[in-house]
C-alpha cells in the first residue's frame, strides 16, 4: 500500500527531511500495512518552518486580499482536479470509506478554500463618525499561525484552519496528526502549483511535543487545535506562556432529540448518520439520542435493521459503506467501552464485536454498535468514545429531555427531530451547544460557523466568524481639528 512521500516535512515550498526525528508509521487500518514511514520534526525543523514563514508573511500580508484570494481560489480547483488520488491516500492513511473520502475529505477542503478565496478581498474595517472626528479600523493579519490536526478528517481540517489564516494575510504551519501524516503534504504541493509564495504555507509532522513547540513558540502569535479537551488544556496551558490567541475545537458528547412527532426514518438516518459515519469518529457526532417513549420501540425496531443493512468491507471498494477505526489501539478503547456498556446493564440492540472479513483479518474493524435503555450515568452516556456505538435513551417530555441533554461538561453539538416547527426553535435555543440541527444531523457547510461551548471549545471555524479569530483590530482615531488641551 506504499503511499511514500517525497519527505516529511514540507518547508518553504519544499519537501524537507531530517532523518534524526522520529520515526512515524502511517498504516493502512484495513490490513495493517505499511503505508508510509515519515521522521518527526526535530527541534531545528520546527525552527525552519517558523523562520520561513517569518520572513515570508508581511510580503503575503501586503498584497490586496483579491490577489489572496485568487491563489486560494486556484489551490481549490486542484485539489477538485486531484479529488480521485488525494481521497485514495485519505483512505488508505484513514480507513475511511473511499465512498465517504471522495465527497467528504479534499472535496470539504476545496470548499473552504473557495470560500475564502472568495470573501478575502472583503475583508475590511468600518468608519466611526464622531461629529467631525472620526475613527476608523483596520483588520490586520496576525502574523504567523499554527494549526494542529486530528486524524480523523486530515485535508479537510488543514484547510479549515488555513484557508481563513491566509485569507487575512497571515503564514501558516499545520502539524498534521502523527496518524495521518500524509495529505497535509498533498494540500501544500497543491499551495505551491496554484503559485502560493514559498514559506505561507508549511507542514511539520509530529508528536505531542512538536504540538506544544508550537503552541509555545514566541514567534507564533496563533495556535488552532482539533483534538481532545485533555489536548487542548494544555495547547492552552502552552499558548497561555506567550498570551497566544487560541480556537479550540474539542470533544464531544452531543445529544439527539427525537421527539414522537418526528419523521421516523429521517431520525433514524439522521441518528446513525451522526453515529457511524466516519466509523463514529467524528467529535460532534450525537451519540445520547434521547427517543421520546411514544416512538422508542418503534424507532430501536427500525434502527436495528437499518444498522444491520450497513455494508463493511475493503474500503477501496466504493459500495462500501464503512471502513475501520484508525488503528487497532483506538478500536480496542472502543471495545472496552462496549464492555462496560454491557457490564453497567446497557441492552445491546446490534454490533458489539469484531466483524470477520476474509483478507482484513488484521484491521483495526468494529462492527457499529446499538445499545438501548441507556441510563444517563453509564459510561457510554458520558464519556467521548470516539467510535461506531449509539447510546439510545428514552424520555417523557421536553423539559426532562432539555435537561438531561444539557448535563454534560461537553458543548459541541446538538440535534432536534420534530414535526413541531415552534418546539424545534425553542429546543435549540435552551440546548447548551454551539453547533445545532433541526431534522437532520452533522451537517457542515463552511458558510456557516462551527464550534463549541463549555469543554468543547473555543472560538469558531468556517464563515465570516472564522476571519475574526486570524485577524486583529486596530482603531484609528482621526482628529479633524486643533488639540483642545487644558496644558
Amino acid at each position: 500500500m506504499n503511499a511514500q512521500p517525497k519527505a516529511s516535512h514540507h518547508i518553504g515550498g519544499t519537501y524537507v527531511e531530517d532523518d534524526a526525528g522520529a520515526v512515524i508509521e502511517s498504516v493502512y487500518p484495513a490490513t495493517g500495512e505499511l503505508n508510509a514511514r515519515l521522521h518527526s520534526a526535530t527541534p531545528a525543523i520546527v525552527e525552519q518552518a517558523v523562520q520561513a514563514a517569518r520572513a515570508a508573511q508581511p510580503a503575503w500580508a501586503t498584497l490586496k486580499g483579491v490577489e489572496r484570494g485568487r491563489i486560494l481560489l486556484r489551490t481549490a480547483q486542484l485539489l477538485r482536479e486531484r479529488n480521485e488520488e488525494l481521497s485514495r491516500i485519505e483512505t488508505l492513511d484513514t480507513g475511511k470509506a473511499i465512498q465517504e473520502t471522495l465527497v467528504a475529505d479534499a472535496a470539504s477542503a476545496a470548499d473552504a478554500l473557495e470560500y475564502f478565496g472568495g470573501l478575502a478581498g472583503a475583508i475590511t474595517g468600518e468608519h466611526v463618525d464622531l461629529g467631525g472626528d472620526f475613527v476608523y479600523t483596520r483588520r490586520e493579519a496576525l502574523g504567523v499561525c499554527a494549526g494542529i490536526g486530528a486524524w480523523n478528517y486530515p485535508i479537510q481540517i488543514a484547510a479549515w484552519k488555513s484557508a481563513p489564516a491566509l485569507a487575512c494575510g497571515n503564514a501558516f504551519i499545520f502539524k498534521p496528526s502523527e496518524m495521518t501524516p500524509l495529505t497535509a503534504l498533498l494540500l501544500a504541493e497543491a499551495f505551491k502549483d496554484a503559485g502560493l509564495p514559498d514559506g505561507i504555507f508549511g507542514v511539520v509532522q509530529g508528536y505531542g511535543d512538536v504540538g506544544a513547540a508550537l503552541a509555545s513558540h514566541p514567534d507564533i502569535a496563533k495556535v488552532s487545535l482539533t483534538g481532545s479537551v485533555p489536548t487542548g488544556a494544555k495547547v492552552l496551558g502552552a499558548a497561555a506562556e506567550t498570551i497566544k490567541s487560541v480556537t479550540m475545537e474539542l470533544g464531544g458528547k452531543s445529544p439527539i432529540l427525537v421527539f414522537d412527532d418526528a419523521d421516523l426514518e429521517s431520525a433514524i438516518g439522521g441518528a446513525m448518520l451522526g453515529n457511524f459515519y466516519s466509523t463514529g469518529q467524528i467529535c460532534s457526532n450525537g451519540t445520547r439520542v434521547f427517543v421520546q417513549r411514544g416512538v422508542y420501540d418503534a424507532f430501536l425496531e427500525r434502527l436495528k435493521i437499518r444498522t444491520e443493512a450497513i455494508r463493511l468491507g475493503d474500503p477501496l471498494d466504493p459500495d462500501t459503506h464503512l471502513g475501520p477505526m484508525v488503528s487497532m489501539a483506538q478500536r480496542d478503547k472502543v471495545l472496552g467501552y462496549i464492555e462496560a456498556g454491557k457490564r453497567e446493564g446497557g441492552r445491546l440492540v446490534t454490533g458489539g464485536g469484531v466483524p470477520e472479513m476474509q483478507g482484513f483479518e488484521n484491521g483495526a474493524w468494529i462492527q457499529p454498535t446499538v445499545f438501548a435503555d441507556v441510563s444517563d450515568e453509564m459510561t457510554i452516556a458520558r464519556e467521548e468514545i470516539f467510535g461506531p456505538v449509539m447510546s439510545v435513551l428514552v424520555f417523557d417530555d421536553e423539559a426532562e429531555a432539555l435537561r438531561r441533554a444539557n448535563a454534560t461538561e461537553f458543548g459541541l453539538a446538538a440535534g432536534v427531530f420534530t414535526a413541531d416547527l415552534s418546539r424545534a426553535h425553542r429546543v435549540v435555543s435552551q440546548l447548551e451547544a454551539g453547533t445545532t440541527w433541526i431534522n437532520t444531523y452533522n451537517l457542515t457547510p463552511v458558510e456557516a460557523p462551527f464550534g463549541g461551548v463549555k469543554q468543547s471549545g473555543i472560538g469558531r471555524e468556517n464563515s465570516r466568524a472564522a476571519i475574526e479569530y486570524y485577524t486583529q483590530l486596530k482603531s484609528v482615531y482621526v482628529a479633524t481639528g486643533p488639540v483642545d488641551s487644558p496644558y
